[in-house]
């Protein structure tokens, strides 16, 4: 009776031992074999990983004030927009600047760009009913990390600490000649070529200068200085 009990304890061991060694074995081949997964769970349903999350900008800088329909057209008349002109607003609020630059001055394209998503979506709905197409865009960036370098023009309405962070920006990615137009605020030590007041507002108007020369120098000190 002993050794059939002995002999049973055994055999029932041996299946034990068997059913665990299998599990073992689908689990290990589970673990190895690549994982489907459905389109909607981190796929794009080609394979493909989800695409980044757009990132998080920070706050605005300036609060929204428009430019006046005036300063807007005497800015660009002083810049001389025209046919073969790429004009760049930073800080493009409601869109009215790039908008008129192809609209009234029938500049080749215009980029606006700003940092509140807010006017981004103002701007594209006042692009819609201005009827110009698709010669203007507007894109939800923030200005100091855009790459503006293909600008002939740019226009800017900030603020006298923000335009003197801006030369650097400036100097180094638009071409010598390229034209600048800034409502209400100059760039210090920087001084303009031209200064206009039409009906209450200033406009300042400068050009990039070639490294070398005597303004390429006063821009970078007035950059300089700002920094202190």
């Amino acid at each position: 009776m002993k050794v059939q009990i002995t002999s049973y304890g055994l055999a029932l061991a041996l299946c034990f031992s068997a059913a665990y060694a299998n599990a073992q074995s689908t689990g290990q081949a589970q673990q190895s074999s690549p994982q489907k997964s459905s389109p909607g769970a981190g796929t794009n349903g080609a394979g493909n990983s989800s695409a980044t999350p757009a990132k998080q900008l920070r706050s605005p800088d300036v609060v929204f004030v428009p430019t006046p329909y005036e300063a807007v057209d005497a800015m660009l008349k002083v810049a001389k927009v025209g046919k073969g002109d790429i004009v760049y607003d930073l800080g493009s609020g409601d869109g009215r600047i790039p908008i008129m630059a192809v609209q009234k001055y029938h500049a080749a394209r215009a980029v606006g760009i700003d940092i509140n998503p807010d006017r981004i979506k103002e701007a594209q709905a006042n692009l819609e009913k201005a009827g110009v197409g698709d010669r203007v865009r507007f894109l939800n960036e923030d200005l100091f990390e855009a790459n503006i370098s293909e600008a002939t023009v740019v226009t800017l309405y900030l603020l006298p600490s923000l335009n003197l962070k801006l030369i650097p920006k400036l100097l180094s990615e638009l071409k010598p000649g390229t034209r600048i137009a800034s409502h209400s605020f100059d760039m210090g030590s920087w001084k303009p070529e031209r200064t206009l007041n039409v009906n209450g507002s200033t406009v300042h108007y400068w050009t990039i200068p070639a490294k070398g020369t005597s303004e390429y120098s006063a821009a970078s000190k007035a950059a300089a200085a700002g920094k202190n």
